[in-house]
């Protein structure tokens, strides 16, 4: 056993390519010049593979060469292998989304999945109805998950990622205060002072149950607080409750405008929120996967 194992492995697998230029050609002239060696380099090879297979391969009759027996019962196997193994070693097709079989596992924000998810899951059912979208919580949001391989695709804020991480900016989500239709911020007014808003009572928004943000340090800016009276987890779950109270909640200014809220400018300086799509360099040069990432990037511009 170790023996033919020595014997594996100190095989030159080259040796295949040139065995079916020779046995396809029957010269080593013509052999030669189809893999782009010399004559004698071509020479030499035969003599190798002679050595190896114990058997002379091709052997003269007047001015050419004649395959041995051996040689014929090889030639279909050898030129096989070779073909194969080009094959192994050629890129992947492109993906065919029609025909193409696939479950993705996508984390997206609460954020998107109230108006982008909706476009995206419309957009990849039509092209490609073989393939099934998983959307998974945001609870493996700041995990290895990518990493791990349980999660193909992350959407939305794209915090702390592993440092191999492929990450792709998509665009800014533009926050705006959102209250119901008749709050008495909505009543006549047209823009509304930073003192008004912080004396509001207003919703957060926070997975990890925090009541600061950005907004309470622009407030404290200018000298003022706000009374947080809840934190919710989700977006959906702020804009839900936001119809039925006389809370004041930030939100995208899409999602807000579905739940039926009037919303109208946050009289702070806030940054926008930046939104991207990460994934891990496994599946980067995976034909499927970078069809889905296209289509994530289509909807987002469309």
């Amino acid at each position: 056993m170790e023996a033919v194992e020595e014997a594996v492995g100190a095989l030159d697998l080259n040796l295949l390519v040139a065995l079916d230029a020779l046995l396809e050609e029957e010269s080593v002239t013509r052999a030669a010049a189809r893999l782009h060696v010399s004559a004698p380099a071509m020479s030499r090879t035969l003599g190798r593979i002679r050595a190896v297979l114990g058997d002379p391969v091709l052997v003269r009759a007047g001015r050419h060469l004649v395959p041995t027996p051996r040689a014929v019962e090889l030639r279909p196997r050898v030129s096989a292998v070779v073909r194969q193994a080009r094959g192994l070693l050629a890129p992947a097709p492109a993906a065919d989304p029609a025909v193409m079989v696939r479950a993705f596992a996508v984390q997206s924000s609460d954020l998107l999945l109230a108006g982008f998810a909706a476009r995206l899951i419309t957009a990849v059912a039509r092209e490609a109805p073989g393939v099934t979208l998983r959307f998974l919580p945001e609870s493996l949001e700041g995990t290895p998950a990518l990493r791990d391989g349980r999660l193909d695709l992350e959407l939305g804020v794209i915090g702390h990622p592993d440092p191999e991480t492929l990450v792709e900016p998509l665009g800014e989500a533009r926050l705006v205060a959102a209250v119901r239709t008749d709050h008495p911020l909505a009543a006549g007014r047209t823009k509304v002072s930073a003192r008004a808003f912080a004396a509001a009572d207003h919703l957060g928004v926070s997975r990890q149950g925090r009541v600061r943000g950005p907004v309470d340090e622009a407030l404290a800016a200018r000298g003022l607080r706000r009374r947080v009276v809840a934190v919710v987890p989700s977006w959906t779950a702020a804009l839900h409750l936001c119809r039925g109270t006389d809370l004041v909640c930030l939100a995208p200014a899409g999602a807000a405008g579905a739940f039926g809220l009037h919303t109208f400018e946050v009289p702070l300086d806030l940054p926008p929120v930046a939104l991207g799509m990460a994934w891990h360099p496994r599946n980067d040069a995976d034909p499927a996967h970078s069809w889905l990432r296209d289509r994530v990037r289509t909807t987002w511009n469309a």
